[in-house]
């Protein structure tokens, strides 16, 4: 059985035909205006699923980088301090050398042992020393200022730091510790070479002039330096890995960015050219409908 096709069927069929390209030339503008071929989930809803799982990706990344790079910070610190330690220790070595060779007079003596009392402020300063508001010598305490004498605490040397590690995350499943305690660096208040302790006594065989007690610390002297001498490597290690970790997640936001662009952004050049194509094929489209929708009635009746 045949089917009338009638005026309005005509009508009806050719608007939808308009709208239809009018609606593909809208959308390849929209893409062309705002750089994405993503504009709203129904455009691509597999696509829309993988861009979501990048940008999660991205924003991970981002806290691990900035992660990475306040846990360099912090080594860098450390390592320019425990240097200056180091120094501290050399110069109170020399000292001791110098005063226990038994030729000394006492004034000779006192003028060491004022020497030795402002490296002891000075190493003091140095165990409080803070990056960002946080003592880096002080664990898990870092806003506790850890060499400070109050209470029944009347020396350094009685000073025990915090022991807790401070770890950064900087990779999904991977922490890092990027502190070094005081009672680790300068020794726990039970060490024979704890470095306050050292300078202590130094000080009171100064004072009495007994050149075998002077002599005697400079082996605690050289065993502080040693672990001092350590922990400054450790540290040293810590900055290249972390160093290796920022470089993989440099790597791994390229990547990421990559593929979000893949995933979400227009290709503007090919865009173009469909939709002028588009606008060619809407614009003919409009100029045959006008055509065949001319005749009216009054042309089947004359």
């Amino acid at each position: 059985m045949s089917i009338r096709v009638t005026q309005n069927m005509m009508s009806m069929q050719t608007l939808s035909n308009l709208n239809r390209n009018y609606r593909n030339m809208s959308d390849m503008e929209n893409q062309i205006s705002s750089g994405r071929k993503i504009n709203k989930p129904s455009d691509d809803p597999v696509g829309v699923t993988y861009a979501l799982r990048y940008r999660a990706e991205l924003a991970s990344n981002e806290q691990f980088q900035t992660n990475a790079d306040s846990a360099v910070s912090w080594l860098d610190y450390t390592d320019t301090t425990m240097q200056q330690a180091t120094d501290v220790m050399q110069r109170l070595k020399e000292l001791t050398v110098q005063g226990g060779n038994g030729t000394l007079p006492q004034s000779g003596l006192d003028a060491i042992k004022l020497e030795i009392q402002q490296l002891k402020e000075q190493m003091g300063n140095i165990g409080n020393a803070q990056i960002k508001g946080k003592y880096i010598f002080n664990g898990q305490n870092y806003n506790q200022v850890p060499y400070e004498i109050s209470g029944t605490v009347t020396n350094f040397s009685q000073i025990d730091t915090d022991t807790g590690a401070v770890k950064y995350a900087i990779g999904d499943q991977s922490t890092f510790q990027v502190n070094t305690t005081g009672s680790e660096f300068f020794g726990s208040s039970t060490d024979g070479d704890n470095v306050f302790k050292v300078m202590d006594d130094l000080i009171a065989a100064l004072d009495s002039g007994d050149y075998t007690q002077i002599s005697a610390q400079t082996a605690n002297i050289e065993s502080r330096s040693n672990k001092m001498q350590s922990c400054l490597s450790e540290v040293g290690a810590r900055t290249n890995r972390v160093e290796l970790v920022q470089a993989r997640l440099v790597d791994r936001d390229l990547n990421l960015t990559n593929l979000q662009s893949k995933t979400e952004d227009a290709d503007i050049a090919e865009l173009i050219i469909k939709s002028t194509t588009a606008q060619t094929i809407y614009e003919s489209a409009l100029k045959s409908s006008a055509q065949i929708l001319q005749p009216s009635l009054m042309d089947f009746m004359s």
